[in-house]
């Protein structure tokens, strides 16, 4: 894999995280091509950018902090996977505790006019004890 790919593919997740981090959901739409689909245990798929616009709505003003650990990026042509471990913290309100959610993801990304954006996106986070917050 070109040096340069892996590169693009890492700045996309920390933009991914900046922009959830500041709240930008529009940035992260930029993100994601149009017709995304992300899985998660114990919900329906959320499908495309505008689903998965609707259900960020409940979390405006909340405090995201999230980090990933990437452990394999695999580039095929125009398609590409990666494998992270994610952790997120949810700050609802400042009166309110944080949610910590953790585990793997494998997102499956595919460039289009020359960026890489998600296409497909897996998480298995689990929520945590308040006490590993």
């Amino acid at each position: 894999m070109a040096k340069d790919e892996e590169g693009e593919i890492r700045k996309l997740i920390d933009d991914w995280l900046r922009a959830s981090s500041a709240g930008e959901l529009e940035r992260v739409l930029e993100l994601m091509t149009e017709d995304a689909v992300f899985l998660a245990p114990s919900r329906p798929p959320i499908r495309g950018r505008t689903e998965f616009a609707a259900t960020q709505i409940g979390m405006q003003g909340s405090q995201i902090e999230a980090t990933s650990e990437i452990q394999e990026i695999r580039v095929i042509g125009d398609w590409a996977y990666v494998w992270t471990q994610l952790e997120v913290v949810m700050t609802p309100s400042p009166k309110e505790t944080p949610v910590k959610r953790s585990g793997p993801t494998l997102s499956v990304l595919r460039k289009k006019d020359g960026r890489w954006r998600v296409y497909r996106d897996a998480n298995m986070l689990s929520v945590l004890p308040p006490s590993a917050t």
